[in-house]
């Protein structure tokens, strides 16, 4: 067990924690969230030892071993990948350097034999003889091969970096778990055997995440930063979304006789605990849920934007036309005689690896790139706007935030302006920021209020979650499952494109696999698999 007793943390006047007093047992997975900037990695880094509070202590159970997420991706470079995992237990790892040590020596004594001796006998506790088996396991489950087990860090690329820190950190069934965004840079097969190994695990995990569909995997509680303090619930993310919204409902409806309200809130939970899986995590979270009473639900005070796209004349059948589309950049071929129809009201979610592929087709459609055969026709009543996955250029400006969006707006009054980006939470002073100093979640709610206000009815986005908080996408991912338009989109949220995709479009080595259905359905489909080991073969 892990807890904090009055917790307080000062950067001068600043408090970013006051008073803070939380616990976290054994058997469960807390998601810690916040909006951007509340502390959540600095809280990580507190329970940790990384950072000392101003006051208060965090307590650790006598014994109990803490294994974090190294973000240094760097630290390691000149030890060998299996080895790298082994060292996440730090104890384990000593006995196996100083073993080999003596082992080595070649005037072998009588104490050496007898340090030789005790050394074994922890080794053999600690279950030393399947360190090496254990690790490779880990480090294949998230998708590193046996082939690079032997490698020195170094040797890898960044993604596959992150991948052994992350087996580093489950390894030897820690008794704390710390997981900082433990799910960027994994492909949906490496997050998918992290679920599953998290909804099994028996110790205590604290996870920080962007990703909702892996917070309602994996986690029975989530602790919500909040104006300095952490509040803690029962249920994983939707769950406290749902039941926040369920609450303020219930404060407006200050009428109902609390009998009505219990019925409510009991059909509520019944949703939720509903085709739970068998799993540890789900099968304890659905005991706390039944336990639940009115007063446990609380309004949050989270502020949502607000989202909403609204085209200004509806488009015709034909909508876009792609023939024999072809690009190769720098060698690489991205796409070769690409033939494809949009057809009108489509919600195309475009998958697979190949990063550079997607963002320069969406560039071609924009006029940005050029192909180097094929055409494309755009319908004459469609009308499009575009979120680039690099938004540089638009922000190398002194213009204030009203002047900014004003650029984009037919409207040009100071008052509609400013009433917009009220809405996308830019209020009073922060209206009058300037555009080149804002952070990447504050660029990116620009973008959308740009989007918005072109009133287009095809919208194309580039990975519009990046830089976002969870209320942010959360509002966004509502916003774009109520357009009544058609919209073509990259991103890597897993519960975004379930969510709202009606089409799934990947581009592989060999061509596209494009199929009408929703993305579980295509993730879940024996057929697919079959295609996507013909196309990636």
């Amino acid at each position: 067990m892990i807890s904090t007793q009055n917790v307080t943390l000062r950067y001068g006047k600043r408090a970013l924690f006051e008073d803070v007093s939380i616990k976290f047992t054994p058997g469960n997975c807390y998601g810690l969230i916040g909006a951007n900037g509340a502390g959540k990695s600095t809280f990580v880094k507190i329970l940790s030892g990384e950072i000392e509070p101003t006051s208060g202590h965090v307590s650790v159970t006598p014994g109990e071993r803490i294994a974090v997420l190294k973000q240094n991706h760097f630290e390691f470079d000149e030890y060998e990948v299996l080895k790298t995992v082994i060292m996440g237990h730090k104890r384990l790892y000593e006995i196996m350097e100083e073993k080999t040590a003596l082992y080595m020596k070649e005037d072998f004594s009588e104490a050496d034999g007898n340090r030789a001796s005790q050394l074994e006998g922890e080794f053999e506790e600690l279950n030393g003889w399947m360190a090496e088996a254990d690790a490779a396991s880990l480090l294949i489950g998230l998708g590193i091969p046996t082939d690079l087990h032997d490698k020195l860090m170094k040797d890898l690329s960044g993604t596959e970096k992150v991948r052994v820190l992350l087996a580093q950190a489950l390894f030897g069934n820690p008794h704390i778990l710390l997981l900082d965004e433990p799910t960027n840079h994994l492909d949906i097969e490496s997050i998918r055997w992290l679920e599953n190994f998290l909804a099994d695990y028996e110790n205590t995990v604290i996870v920080v995440s962007h990703d909702r569909h892996f917070l309602n995997k994996v986690c029975t509680h989530i602790a919500d930063i909040d104006f300095g303090k952490i509040q803690m619930y029962v249920g994983n993310y939707d769950f406290w979304y749902e039941s926040s919204q369920l609450a303020l409902k219930m404060v407006r409806d200050q009428n109902k006789k609390k009998e009505e309200k219990m019925k409510e809130l009991q059909e509520f939970i019944a949703r939720f605990s509903a085709n739970a899986s068998k799993s540890k995590q789900a099968t304890s979270r659905k005991k706390l849920l039944e336990k639940i009473t009115l007063e446990d639900i609380r309004p949050s005070s989270r502020k949502y934007p607000f989202i909403n796209f609204k085209p200004e004349r509806e488009a015709g059948k034909n909508l876009l036309a792609i023939e024999g589309l072809s690009k190769t950049v720098e060698g690489e071929k991205l796409f070769e005689n690409l033939h494809l129809v949009i057809n009108k009201g489509d919600k195309v979610a475009f998958v697979g690896p190949n990063e550079l592929a997607k963002t320069t087709f969406f560039q071609i459609l924009m006029g940005e790139v050029q192909a180097d055969s094929g055409s494309f026709e755009w319908g004459v009543t469609t009308s499009q706007a575009y979120f680039p996955k690099d938004n540089a250029e638009y922000f190398n400006s002194e213009l204030s935030l009203v002047d900014w969006l004003r650029q984009y707006s037919k409207e040009q009054d100071e008052t509609f302006i400013r009433g917009f980006l009220g809405r996308m939470l830019f209020s009073g002073d922060e209206a009058l920021k300037k555009a080149n100093v804002l952070s990447g979640g504050e660029k990116v709610r620009c973008m959308l209020s740009k989007m918005m206000l072109a009133s287009a009815n095809v919208l194309i986005m580039d990975e519009p979650t990046n830089h976002l908080d969870l209320e942010s996408i959360t509002a966004l991912n509502n916003g774009l499952i109520d357009f009544d338009g058609t919209l073509l989109f990259v991103s890597h949220d897993h519960q975004f494109v379930q969510t709202i995709a009606n089409r799934i479009i990947e581009f592989t080595p060999k061509g596209v696999i494009d199929k009408m259905m929703t993305y579980d359905e295509y993730l879940e489909s024996d057929e697919i698999k079959r295609l996507r080991d013909e196309h990636y073969a």
